[in-house]
Protein backbone atom coordinates (compact mmCIF):
# COMPACT_ATOMS: atom_id res chain seq x y z
CA UNK A 1 0.00 0.00 0.00
CA UNK A 2 1.42 3.12 -1.27
CA UNK A 3 0.87 6.49 0.95
CA UNK A 4 -1.06 8.13 -2.21
CA UNK A 5 -3.02 5.53 -3.01
CA UNK A 6 -6.38 6.47 -4.94
CA UNK A 7 -5.61 10.09 -4.90
CA UNK A 8 -4.84 12.05 -8.66
CA UNK A 9 -2.16 14.34 -9.22
CA UNK A 10 -1.23 16.64 -11.93
CA UNK A 11 2.90 17.46 -12.73
CA UNK A 12 3.65 20.27 -15.02
CA UNK A 13 6.61 19.82 -17.27
CA UNK A 14 6.64 16.14 -16.70
CA UNK A 15 8.70 14.90 -19.34
CA UNK A 16 11.78 15.45 -18.18
CA UNK A 17 14.11 16.09 -14.98
CA UNK A 18 12.54 17.35 -12.15
CA UNK A 19 8.68 17.01 -13.34
CA UNK A 20 10.03 13.33 -14.36
CA UNK A 21 11.32 12.80 -10.81
CA UNK A 22 8.46 14.33 -9.12
CA UNK A 23 5.81 12.45 -11.43
CA UNK A 24 7.67 8.59 -10.74
CA UNK A 25 8.10 9.28 -6.97
CA UNK A 26 3.94 10.12 -6.85
CA UNK A 27 3.14 6.80 -8.62
CA UNK A 28 6.02 5.14 -6.97
CA UNK A 29 3.46 5.97 -3.81
CA UNK A 30 -0.07 4.83 -6.03
CA UNK A 31 -0.64 7.88 -7.21
CA UNK A 32 -2.45 8.17 -10.81
CA UNK A 33 -0.93 10.67 -12.75
CA UNK A 34 -1.61 13.66 -15.26
CA UNK A 35 1.39 13.81 -17.06
CA UNK A 36 1.65 18.03 -18.29
CA UNK A 37 4.00 19.00 -21.12
CA UNK A 38 4.43 20.14 -23.96
CA UNK A 39 7.11 18.15 -25.85
CA UNK A 40 4.98 15.17 -26.99
CA UNK A 41 7.92 12.83 -27.32
CA UNK A 42 8.67 13.79 -23.69
CA UNK A 43 5.08 13.45 -22.24
CA UNK A 44 4.47 10.19 -23.86
CA UNK A 45 7.74 8.45 -22.62
CA UNK A 46 7.10 9.49 -18.80
CA UNK A 47 3.34 8.39 -19.27
CA UNK A 48 5.05 4.57 -20.54
CA UNK A 49 7.49 4.52 -18.09
CA UNK A 50 4.71 5.49 -14.92
CA UNK A 51 2.71 2.72 -15.86
CA UNK A 52 5.23 0.19 -17.32
CA UNK A 53 7.39 0.57 -13.57
CA UNK A 54 4.89 1.12 -11.52
CA UNK A 55 1.84 0.08 -12.73
CA UNK A 56 -0.64 3.31 -12.20
CA UNK A 57 -3.01 5.33 -14.13
CA UNK A 58 -1.21 7.74 -16.29
CA UNK A 59 -2.52 9.91 -19.23
CA UNK A 60 -0.22 12.74 -21.13
CA UNK A 61 -1.81 15.88 -21.94
CA UNK A 62 -0.25 18.21 -24.40
CA UNK A 63 0.18 21.60 -22.19
CA UNK A 64 1.84 24.96 -22.83
CA UNK A 65 1.34 26.41 -19.62
CA UNK A 66 1.25 29.70 -20.77
CA UNK A 67 -2.15 29.36 -22.45
CA UNK A 68 -4.36 29.55 -19.74
CA UNK A 69 -7.13 27.15 -21.77
CA UNK A 70 -4.41 24.79 -22.16
CA UNK A 71 -4.53 24.71 -18.32
CA UNK A 72 -7.60 24.66 -17.60
CA UNK A 73 -7.70 21.65 -19.91
CA UNK A 74 -5.28 19.72 -17.75
CA UNK A 75 -7.00 20.56 -14.80
CA UNK A 76 -10.29 19.05 -16.41
CA UNK A 77 -8.54 16.26 -17.69
CA UNK A 78 -7.78 14.49 -13.96
CA UNK A 79 -11.41 14.88 -13.78
CA UNK A 80 -12.41 13.26 -16.32
CA UNK A 81 -10.51 10.38 -16.65
CA UNK A 82 -9.53 10.10 -13.11
CA UNK A 83 -13.20 11.18 -11.17
CA UNK A 84 -10.78 13.01 -8.68
CA UNK A 85 -7.77 15.37 -8.36
CA UNK A 86 -6.13 15.54 -5.08
CA UNK A 87 -2.53 17.03 -5.79
CA UNK A 88 -1.27 19.73 -7.99
CA UNK A 89 2.54 20.08 -8.66
CA UNK A 90 3.45 23.09 -10.60
CA UNK A 91 6.62 22.92 -12.35
CA UNK A 92 7.13 23.45 -16.08
CA UNK A 93 9.54 25.84 -17.18
CA UNK A 94 10.97 27.25 -20.62
CA UNK A 95 14.24 28.35 -20.51
CA UNK A 96 14.69 31.82 -21.93
CA UNK A 97 18.45 32.23 -21.56
CA UNK A 98 20.95 34.71 -19.24
CA UNK A 99 21.25 38.36 -20.04
CA UNK A 100 22.40 41.09 -17.70
CA UNK A 101 19.63 42.66 -16.03
CA UNK A 102 20.49 46.24 -18.04
CA UNK A 103 20.05 44.06 -21.49
CA UNK A 104 17.25 41.94 -20.09
CA UNK A 105 14.46 42.25 -22.86
CA UNK A 106 10.96 42.98 -21.65
CA UNK A 107 9.39 40.19 -23.67
CA UNK A 108 11.47 37.73 -21.45
CA UNK A 109 10.41 39.58 -18.30
CA UNK A 110 6.95 38.97 -19.20
CA UNK A 111 7.37 35.89 -20.55
CA UNK A 112 9.13 34.19 -17.51
CA UNK A 113 5.61 35.71 -15.57
CA UNK A 114 3.73 34.06 -17.75
CA UNK A 115 5.49 30.43 -17.18
CA UNK A 116 6.02 30.88 -13.21
CA UNK A 117 3.21 32.97 -11.99
CA UNK A 118 0.06 33.19 -14.28
CA UNK A 119 0.42 28.96 -15.06
CA UNK A 120 0.18 28.42 -11.22
CA UNK A 121 -2.51 31.10 -10.66
CA UNK A 122 -4.41 29.57 -13.17
CA UNK A 123 -3.71 25.95 -12.58
CA UNK A 124 -4.53 26.56 -8.60
CA UNK A 125 -7.80 28.91 -9.26
CA UNK A 126 -8.94 26.29 -12.01
CA UNK A 127 -8.50 23.40 -9.57
CA UNK A 128 -9.75 24.80 -6.20
CA UNK A 129 -12.77 22.76 -6.41
CA UNK A 130 -11.66 19.43 -6.29
CA UNK A 131 -8.68 20.26 -4.41
CA UNK A 132 -11.23 20.98 -1.82
CA UNK A 133 -13.26 18.13 -2.41
CA UNK A 134 -12.17 15.13 0.15
CA UNK A 135 -9.77 17.05 1.83
CA UNK A 136 -6.34 16.24 0.65
CA UNK A 137 -5.70 18.49 -1.48
CA UNK A 138 -2.36 19.60 -1.79
CA UNK A 139 -0.27 22.03 -4.05
CA UNK A 140 3.52 21.94 -4.47
CA UNK A 141 4.74 24.62 -5.95
CA UNK A 142 8.60 24.62 -7.44
CA UNK A 143 10.69 27.21 -6.60
CA UNK A 144 14.19 28.28 -6.89
CA UNK A 145 17.29 29.03 -5.09
CA UNK A 146 18.17 31.66 -8.09
CA UNK A 147 15.68 34.01 -6.30
CA UNK A 148 16.44 33.31 -2.86
CA UNK A 149 20.17 34.08 -3.63
CA UNK A 150 19.64 36.58 -5.95
CA UNK A 151 21.73 34.66 -8.32
CA UNK A 152 23.17 36.84 -11.53
CA UNK A 153 21.58 37.03 -15.39
CA UNK A 154 18.56 35.49 -14.70
CA UNK A 155 16.43 38.31 -13.40
CA UNK A 156 13.05 37.30 -15.15
CA UNK A 157 13.49 33.65 -13.68
CA UNK A 158 14.64 35.09 -9.91
CA UNK A 159 11.99 37.53 -10.04
CA UNK A 160 8.87 34.88 -11.32
CA UNK A 161 9.99 31.96 -8.82
CA UNK A 162 9.94 34.73 -6.24
CA UNK A 163 6.30 36.21 -6.96
CA UNK A 164 5.34 32.45 -7.13
CA UNK A 165 6.69 31.71 -3.70
CA UNK A 166 4.90 34.41 -2.16
CA UNK A 167 1.75 33.77 -4.21
CA UNK A 168 2.13 30.10 -2.68
CA UNK A 169 2.51 31.22 1.32
CA UNK A 170 -0.58 33.73 0.91
CA UNK A 171 -2.92 30.54 -0.71
CA UNK A 172 -2.04 28.82 2.05
CA UNK A 173 -3.20 30.76 4.66
CA UNK A 174 -6.28 31.51 2.28
CA UNK A 175 -6.69 27.76 1.91
CA UNK A 176 -5.85 26.24 5.29
CA UNK A 177 -9.31 25.95 6.83
CA UNK A 178 -10.09 23.52 3.39
CA UNK A 179 -7.15 21.48 4.35
CA UNK A 180 -5.41 22.43 0.98
CA UNK A 181 -1.78 22.25 2.34
CA UNK A 182 -0.03 24.53 -0.48
CA UNK A 183 3.97 24.31 0.12
CA UNK A 184 7.18 25.13 -2.01
CA UNK A 185 10.04 23.04 -2.93
CA UNK A 186 13.53 24.78 -3.99
CA UNK A 187 15.66 22.18 -5.72
CA UNK A 188 19.20 21.40 -5.66
CA UNK A 189 18.81 18.49 -9.26
CA UNK A 190 20.36 17.69 -11.87
CA UNK A 191 17.68 19.03 -13.80
CA UNK A 192 18.18 19.48 -18.26
CA UNK A 193 18.03 22.71 -17.47
CA UNK A 194 21.09 22.39 -15.13
CA UNK A 195 22.90 20.26 -17.75
CA UNK A 196 22.50 23.13 -19.98
CA UNK A 197 24.26 25.37 -18.14
CA UNK A 198 26.77 22.74 -16.41
CA UNK A 199 27.95 21.71 -20.10
CA UNK A 200 28.05 25.49 -20.68
CA UNK A 201 29.98 26.09 -17.81
CA UNK A 202 32.17 23.14 -16.63
CA UNK A 203 34.44 24.87 -14.03
CA UNK A 204 31.27 26.68 -11.84
CA UNK A 205 29.18 23.31 -12.26
CA UNK A 206 32.34 21.53 -10.51
CA UNK A 207 32.85 24.57 -7.84
CA UNK A 208 29.37 24.03 -7.25
CA UNK A 209 29.58 20.01 -6.96
CA UNK A 210 32.94 21.02 -4.32
CA UNK A 211 30.60 23.52 -2.41
CA UNK A 212 27.71 21.40 -1.79
CA UNK A 213 27.41 19.81 1.94
CA UNK A 214 26.70 16.58 0.48
CA UNK A 215 29.62 16.52 -2.35
CA UNK A 216 26.96 15.99 -4.85
CA UNK A 217 23.80 17.33 -6.78
CA UNK A 218 20.97 15.57 -6.47
CA UNK A 219 18.53 13.27 -8.60
CA UNK A 220 15.30 14.57 -9.32
CA UNK A 221 13.29 11.18 -8.84
CA UNK A 222 14.85 10.09 -5.06
CA UNK A 223 15.97 13.24 -3.85
CA UNK A 224 13.63 15.77 -5.60
CA UNK A 225 10.59 13.17 -5.90
CA UNK A 226 10.26 11.71 -2.80
CA UNK A 227 10.44 15.00 -0.83
CA UNK A 228 7.41 16.29 -3.10
CA UNK A 229 5.61 12.24 -2.10
CA UNK A 230 6.15 13.33 1.22
CA UNK A 231 4.14 16.56 1.09
CA UNK A 232 1.45 15.00 -0.95
CA UNK A 233 1.02 12.61 1.48
CA UNK A 234 -1.14 12.38 5.03
CA UNK A 235 2.48 12.77 6.66
CA UNK A 236 2.47 16.47 5.37
CA UNK A 237 -1.15 17.04 6.27
CA UNK A 238 -0.08 19.74 8.83
CA UNK A 239 2.41 21.59 6.85
CA UNK A 240 1.65 24.20 4.81
CA UNK A 241 3.34 27.79 3.78
CA UNK A 242 7.34 26.41 4.21
CA UNK A 243 9.81 26.62 1.47
CA UNK A 244 11.92 23.76 1.99
CA UNK A 245 15.30 23.72 0.66
CA UNK A 246 16.30 20.36 -1.12
CA UNK A 247 19.58 20.50 -2.23
CA UNK A 248 21.92 19.02 0.01
CA UNK A 249 22.74 22.16 2.16
CA UNK A 250 24.01 24.08 -0.56
CA UNK A 251 21.62 27.71 0.24
CA UNK A 252 23.37 27.48 3.83
CA UNK A 253 26.42 29.16 2.64
CA UNK A 254 24.83 30.32 -0.87
CA UNK A 255 26.06 28.92 -4.05
CA UNK A 256 28.41 29.72 -6.95
CA UNK A 257 26.79 31.35 -9.66
CA UNK A 258 28.27 33.42 -12.06
CA UNK A 259 27.99 32.14 -16.04
CA UNK A 260 29.48 33.48 -19.08
CA UNK A 261 27.72 35.95 -20.11
CA UNK A 262 28.40 39.09 -22.62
Amino acid sequence: MGKLDGRVAVVTGAGMGIGRGVAGALAREGARIVVAEIDEDAGADTTGWLTEQWGVGATFVRTDVTDRDRVHAMIDAATDEFGRLDILVNNAWRPLGYARFEKTAEDNMRAGFDMGVMSAFWAMQHAYPALAEHGTGRVINMCSLNGVNAHMYSVYYNAAKEALRSMTRTVAREWAPKHICCNVICPGAQSAAYRRVAEANPQMAAAQEAANPMGRIGDPLDDIGTVAAFLASDDARYLTGNTLFVDGGSHINGVQWAPDVD
